[in-house]
């Protein structure tokens, strides 16, 4: 039945238009799928936006809308799948703050949505951070860019909003979870576009990103929040198992017994130390490494878009591709990661000695190039077989493979490269041309990097990709190494209540900690983790 006396309105599923059909025709097409008239309905609004571009040559746009109707238009029967919207959630109930504030290590995703989460529960958060303010931070990301200068602490990993500041703003995520619409409300709060709202892949991008995590990061101050800047935490300190406070880089301890640990997937100085002491559980993780693989921009468009490719109401074009192939005797995924259309890549080390790349875009996504990560997963086993064990074997066979990328380049930096078909021929081959990557390019063959098996994973894949995306294997693709950043090579177990199974107090949380993959996911881990608390100070 339509009678609906909550006034709420109701939603539509895959309502389409074809790419330059107006907007008020999704009115009649609405209209048409509840079986009634155009005028018969109140107010027509999109609330999500997926462009289909399956058939070549005819993308169109798939829309969710909410409807409301005309006072006394209302059908007797609906249509099934038409559903009426979901109240709006009640505001969280506040609890009573502890005497000793909660510590967060890390701001990034995991870490502001925590302190958020945290403050409207009315508990405010100590937040320490490594790495410096976010604006601030874009000087030191550019002078890395520009000539290889890294700092260590203020980097693309380093410093305010995390790797994802810096690394493209993506918030599309794989999970299904009520908490996703707050994290992308909550961003648009703070400044973001909002387009996020409706794009069926949101993004941000690496340009606004940043002014929105201020944003953020200035209403936890007025809420009463502190925010630390370089404040390296060296230790999580314990008494009787149970989290009594941290340890900074100065010689200052700070003493609480809530610790929230989301310090990123490249916190490798906690993670080691964690490992040495055995206080803190930490174990290897599974996680995947390979290259950027970089192409003009056009010619993604035109292998997704066919004959549509210039059309002007389409964005850059994207793609997600995965296979999985049996070799050294497992089973292995290997698929595109982070992919960044109209991006550039980018250097993401942490420490000297190092090579690891990433992409991202600007809002825009108006740059020549395409780029993604090709990587294939790997496990413990490939960790054993590199003479890799214990808890930070992953982390090992990680740092190994970026060091002989790193002296693959020829130092500063430079990314060792290749076209896809000289790398896929076993040949150095031709130089791989034109590159949006600064420092710039090194032409080298990439055979020379990573075990047979994960080369044999990674090499038929990209031919199995190819039969799915004509062009991707050609003389105008190449390949940049590596990408090795994908997740992190450790997790630290945690229990029922998110805290670790061996020090009681302790939350580790995030991407970082093994339990999440990118902003969104990061965002929700930390909201989970405030609630948690929240809870049990109630």
């Amino acid at each position: 039945m339509a009678s609906n006396t909550s006034g709420l309105p109701y939603r539509i599923h895959n309502v389409p238009l074809w790419v330059g059909e107006p907007e008020p025709l999704l009115r009649r097409r609405a209209a048409e799928s509840l079986g009634v008239r155009p005028d018969d309905l109140g107010t027509v609004r999109i609330v999500r936006s997926v462009l289909d571009a399956r058939k070549k040559g005819s993308p169109r746009y798939i829309h969710t809308v909410e409807v409301t109707f005309a006072e006394g238009r209302a059908p007797r029967q609906l249509p099934p799948g038409v559903t009426e919207t979901e109240p709006l959630p009640e505001p969280p109930r506040r609890v009573r703050a502890p005497e000793r504030r909660p510590i967060i290590v890390g701001t990034g995703p995991a870490g502001l949505f925590c302190a958020l989460g945290l403050l409207e529960r009315g508990v405010p958060s100590v937040l320490l951070e490594r790495g410096r303010e976010v604006v601030q931070r874009r000087k030191d990301v550019a002078r890395l860019m520009r000539d290889g200068s890294l700092d260590p602490e203020s980097n693309m990993n380093f410093g305010e909003g995390g790797a994802g500041a810096y690394t493209d703003g993506k918030l599309s995520t794989r999970i299904n979870h009520p908490l996703v619409r707050k994290v992308i409300e909550t961003f648009a709060r703070y400044g973001a576009p909002e387009r996020i709202l409706v794009d069926g892949k949101p993004h941000i991008g690496s340009d606004l990103l940043p002014f929105a995590v201020a944003r953020l990061r200035e209403e936890l101050l007025a809420g009463g929040c502190e925010v630390r800047f370089e404040a390296r935490v060296e230790d999580v300190l314990s008494s009787e198992g149970r989290a009594a406070g941290v340890l900074l880089h100065d010689g200052t301890r700070l003493d609480s017994d809530r610790v929230v640990l989301a310090p990123g997937n490249s916190a490798r100085e906690l993670f080691e130390r964690f490992a040495v002491d055995g206080r803190v559980a930490i174990e290897a993780k599974p996680f995947a490494i390979g290259f950027r693989a970089e192409h003009p921009q056009g010619l993604i468009d035109a292998i997704q878009y066919g004959a549509a490719a210039q059309h002007p109401e389409l964005p850059p074009a994207d793609y997600k591709l995965a296979e999985n192939f049996e070799t050294g005797g497992e089973m292995r995924g290997v698929y595109s990661f982070c992919m960044c259309p109209g991006g550039i890549v980018v250097p993401t080390p942490t420490e000297d000695g190092l090579q690891c790349t990433n992409g991202m875009s600007n809002s825009r996504r108006n740059a020549r190039y395409a780029n993604a990560g090709i990587v294939v997963s790997v496990s413990p086993a490939d960790f054993a077989r590199a003479g890799f064990r214990g808890p930070l074997a992953g982390l090992e066979f990680q740092r190994h493979w970026e060091g002989e990328a790193y002296r693959l380049g020829g130092g500063r930096f430079l990314a060792p490269a290749q076209t896809i078909p000289d790398y896929l021929a076993s040949r150095k081959g031709t130089p791989p041309g034109g590159t949006s990557y600064r420092p710039g390019l090194i032409h080298a063959d990439l055979n020379a990097l990573f075990p047979p098996e994960l080369t044999a994973a990674l090499k038929a894949a990209m031919r199995r990709f190819d039969q799915k995306m004509r062009g991707f294997v050609s003389a105008e693709g190449k390949l940049l190494g590596i990408e090795s950043r994908t997740s992190s090579p450790v997790r630290l177990p945690r229990d029922e209540s998110l805290q670790s199974v061996s020090v009681r107090g302790l939350y580790p949380s995030g991407e970082g900690c093994g339990y999440a993959g990118g902003i969104v996911s990061s965002a929700i881990d930390g909201l989970r983790i405030a609630e948690q608390i929240a809870t049990e100070l109630a």
